[in-house]
């Protein structure tokens, strides 16, 4: 999986828009992300999240709304991102759930969740869903991994490294298989040890039928 662009409005600390390229980062290689506590550092990966997965990492999960305290009553929260994964190029677009001003009269009025998964085409943008449900499946299904293996294994948000560590062997194993696609390997070993054990069998039948002819020869002698 490779993210290009993040790009979030009037989400987590972010009251305006701001947008992360991460094309422009990569051209160096590794980088960081790094600030001050508060910077938004954790928020910038809260929104990759929540873009692939409508949700974001740990106890963040519960905040009443990811919708930024500090933007204007009338901007809708929205997050975007752009990325390529299994060799299909991606645009996600995801707003939360959110009370927004009325339009006529006093008070705020529910805006609902939304979505749009569009996928690039030859010559343009195609859609895929806007559908949440559908759109998390078609999100987890590219790329193997389910919003909590995701969170604990990829983003490894703070906290959540050392329950990774703490994972039972076998937790580790099914987490790291999905991550590292080593699953055709298990299925090589398992053909290997079931053709071992077909061999062994037939290998034990021919000696039976060995010693019952050896027996039979000794008889006729």
């Amino acid at each position: 999986m490779r993210l290009h662009k993040l790009t979030v409005c009037a989400f987590g600390p972010f009251a305006g828009t701001e947008t992360v390229d991460f094309d422009r980062l990569g051209d160096g290689g590794l980088f960081l992300i790094h600030g001050p506590t508060g910077a938004g550092k954790t928020s910038v990966l809260d929104a990759v999240c929540f873009a692939l997965y409508g949700q974001v990492p740990g106890v963040r999960e519960a905040a009443r709304s990811l919708r930024s305290n500090h933007a204007a009553a009338t901007t809708a929260p929205e997050v975007t991102l752009e990325l390529t994964v299994g060799g299909r190029r991606l645009h996600i677009r995801r707003s939360p759930s959110w009370q927004r001003p009325k339009k006529r009269g006093t008070g705020t009025t529910e805006e609902k969740a939304k979505v749009v998964v569009q996928e690039r085409g030859r010559d343009s943008w195609q859609p895929v869903t806007n559908r949440p449900d559908e759109a998390g499946q078609f999100i987890k299904d590219r790329i193997g991994l389910s919003p909590a293996q995701f969170c604990q294994v990829v983003l490894l948000p703070q906290g959540d490294f050392a329950r990774f560590l703490r994972a039972d062997a076998k937790q580790r194993r099914t987490d790291l298989e999905r991550i590292f696609a080593a699953g055709v390997f298990t299925k090589v070993e398992d053909w290997l040890a079931d053709r071992a054990r077909t061999l062994g069998q037939e290998a034990g039948r021919a000696e039976a039928a060995v010693g019952q002819t050896a027996g039979l020869v000794a008889e006729v002698g």
